[in-house]
Order: C-alpha cells, then sequence, then structure tokens
C-alpha cells in the first residue's frame, strides 16, 4: 500500500498543527526540514454548527527529495471503514479510502491523476460518510493550486539534495 506506512509516523508529526496554520479559500505553502506541503480549508460544508467536528482540511505533501506528491484529507471525524469517499473535481469523481490505523484521513492510489484534476479544475468537494452514518460535503476552491503545487514541485524537489 505505497510509501502510506512508511510516512505515517511523519505524518502524525507534522500533521498536528497544520489546520491552525491554513485558510479557507487559500492554498499556503510550507516547507520544513524533511518535507513540505500545501493545503487549504474548506470555503463551505453542509454539516449543521450543531454537530461535533476536529479539524478538516486537505493536503498534499512530499518528503524533501522524493519525487512522490500525496494526498491527504482530513475529515475531523472517523470515515466509516469500507465505505467509499469521493472526491469531485468540478465533473469528475476519484474514489478514496480510509485504513482502520488512520480512520480520520482519507488517500488515493491514483495521487497524479488526481493532482493533474486540480490544477485544471475550479473546485473539489470531498463526500464521505462518519463512522456514525453521517454525510458530509465539504467544497474547496482550486483557485491558487497551480501556483502552490509548482510551489511545492520547485522547492522540494529530488534534485534540491
Amino acid at each position: 500500500m505505497k510509501i502510506f506506512y512508511i510516512l505515517i509516523i511523519s505524518t502524525f508529526l507534522f500533521l498536528s498543527n497544520i489546520s491552525y496554520a491554513l485558510e479557507a479559500g487559500k492554498w499556503l505553502f510550507v516547507e520544513e526540514d524533511e518535507y513540505c506541503y500545501i493545503g487549504s480549508l474548506p470555503v463551505k460544508t453542509d454539516l449543521s454548527k450543531d454537530k461535533k467536528r476536529g479539524d478538516t482540511y486537505i493536503l498534499v505533501y512530499k518528503m524533501i527529495g522524493d519525487s512522490n506528491n500525496i494526498i491527504q484529507i482530513e475529515a475531523g471525524y472517523d470515515y466509516k471503514m469500507n465505505n467509499k469517499i469521493t472526491v469531485k473535481i468540478d465533473n469528475a469523481e476519484y474514489e478514496f479510502y480510509t485504513t482502520q490505523d488512520v480512520a480520520d484521513s482519507a488517500w488515493t492510489d491514483d495521487d497524479s491523476k488526481v493532482i493533474n484534476a486540480m490544477k485544471k479544475g475550479l473546485k473539489l468537494v470531498v463526500t464521505g460518510k462518519s463512522k456514525r452514518g453521517t454525510i458530509t460535503n465539504d467544497e474547496y476552491t482550486l483557485k491558487g493550486f497551480t501556483l502552490a503545487i509548482n510551489q511545492l514541485n520547485d522547492n522540494c524537489s529530488p534534485e534540491r539534495n
């Protein structure tokens, strides 16, 4: 299951405070010693205000010197296991999944395909179902994404080492 398990420890280390740096409607680039990421908060969600939920955001990250970009979506709740998580970019849909180890995160095996669609798209909507059965739709803008992903790839490329 790709480099997911290798990166899981480092992911936990840097994901704990990410949502405090991110803004809705903007793509932020962050570079640390061992990794870089871009991320954004949703501009809209259909979850009612009376429902409790943790931090919600989308990231594209890579370890410095690695050519692979990895998309990660944080739901702010544990996803229902073995249930499809859908990412819709304009009119195209992509399937994401979660794991028992990190049930509040969604991943894809088609990172490069989804990133290419994100570069061309205007809007991204994540539809997921919580382990309690609540369905959420979180909308992200893709305005500024291409600039941010280019910065990620330029600043954290394998040639940098």
